[in-house]
């Protein structure tokens, strides 16, 4: 069974406890229901830098990565259905790339 990158893009940092609680409580939700296909639920990152052999680009590019998670599906489409629930697509997007097992 194939493995997916979903490489979140966007969202929103919630303002108040309240509101963290909240969508702490959404994101654990998801992932509950996606338990059995997680094989690395990932984690939120911080700005990123872009690095090309022209230089470095220090914003992150035009729409950076803002998080991750690994998980094994039986196809494409599985992966993105999963990745269609997922609660960061009310204010971001989900990029779905199949990782692909190479041996060095």
């Amino acid at each position: 069974m194939p493995n997916f990158l979903l490489a979140y893009h966007g969202g929103k940092t919630p303002e108040t406890s309240d509101d963290v609680a909240a969508e702490m409580a959404r994101w654990k939700a998801w992932f509950d229901n996606i338990s059995a296909a997680v094989i690395d639920p990932g984690n939120p990152v911080g700005m990123s830098k872009t690095v090309t052999n022209n230089g470095v680009i220090d914003d992150g590019g035009p729409n950076p990565v803002s998080g991750y998670t690994v998980i094994s599906a039986d196809n494409f489409d599985d992966a993105v259905a999963m990745a269609k629930a997922c609660p960061i697509l009310d204010s971001g997007s989900i990029e779905v790339a199949e990782i692909h097992d190479v041996s060095m």
